[in-house]
């Protein structure tokens, strides 16, 4: 006895009506198009048009060179101290920031008195200015009035003004320190969003299994927070990597490359040797390790994935 088969089912179309309501939306979303267009996808398209031509330091257009500007970039001997303090700055920044939002997520979901005021307060570094908060850090650093040395000196740790600012160690690592400072105030918000988001249920049913807090954070608490955590480490690395203001104000002043990253590597390029070129190549290397650390992270933490 043969077996009849199934008819073959052609592929779906898209309907004459599917593409009509996408015309009819066009007005709608077609401001926000032309916005992405404008902010977006030309400056992007410009930049990489730039990075292969050859461009004088009054701006001048001479000549296409193809790929020799990141012929020239490539062969750096710094590039490679560069990326490393990029690394540096992105994974310690970034995991100490994660690290500690958790820790005052976790506290201000708490009921005290005066969580709402302690709440705002948290707010205050994110609210305020980068540049002046930066530059708060800086002079407190400074070794002839800073407050820090002051202190130091006083409880006799050191006996004269530490240069933190003149050195690329204690400079990035000050660096670090308000980095971590600033970034702190919006990932712990995102995280406190999250729980308060986790049903009481779930909490109490662990509490009735007899499961401990400690493992009740990690089993319960950690899993349902995936969502918010995942965007939080996203964004942080986005920002963290194309920071500028923070390592320029600090480390701006020491000499060489032994304290630059990627962003204030390109700053330099385009401030003090003017070769627009170059750096707009530096932008474009920029450009894609962004974008490839984001679509390795995306594709391995998989942050749209329901827990």
């Amino acid at each position: 006895m043969s077996v009849a088969t199934a008819p073959k089912r052609k592929a779906k179309r898209p309907s004459a009506r599917e593409g009509g309501s996408f015309v009819s939306a066009l007005p709608w979303i077609g401001p926000a198009l032309l916005l992405i267009l404008a902010i977006v996808v030309f400056p992007a398209g410009y930049m990489i048009y730039n990075s292969t031509r050859k461009i004088s330091q009054v701006g001048t257009d001479l000549k296409g060179v193809g790929f020799d500007n990141f012929a020239k970039v490539f062969a750096d001997p710094n590039l490679p101290r560069i990326l490393l303090n990029t690394v540096v700055w992105v994974v310690v920044v970034v995991g100490f920031t994660v690290l500690l939002s958790l820790l005052l997520a976790q506290f201000l979901n708490k009921p005290f008195p005066g969580r709402t005021l302690v709440r705002m307060a948290v707010i205050v570094p994110w609210a305020a200015s980068v540049v002046m908060t930066t530059t708060v850090f800086y002079y407190a650093a400074d070794p002839n009035y800073g407050i820090f040395n002051k202190f130091l000196m006083d409880i006799g740790l050191i006996d004269e003004g530490f240069g933190f600012t003149k050195n690329a160690v204690p400079a990035m690592a000050l660096a670090i320190a308000v980095a971590i400072f600033v970034s702190i105030p919006f990932t712990a918000y995102t995280l406190l969003a999250g729980l308060q988001a986790i049903p009481n249920e779930t909490l109490e049913a662990a509490r009735m299994d007899g499961a401990s807090p400690w493992k009740t954070y990690i089993f319960v608490v950690l899993p349902q927070l995936r969502g918010a955590l995942a965007v939080a480490v996203l964004i942080n690395i986005i920002n963290v990597f194309n920071n500028l203001p923070i390592l320029k104000i600090i480390t701006g002043s020491i000499p060489g490359y032994s304290a630059d990253t990627l962003m204030t590597y390109i700053f330099k390029v385009l401030q003090f040797d003017r070769r627009l070129d170059i750096s707009s190549a530096l932008s474009v290397v920029n450009f894609a390790i962004v974008l490839v650390i984001v679509a390795i992270y995306v594709k391995t933490v998989k942050p749209m994935k329901e827990v």
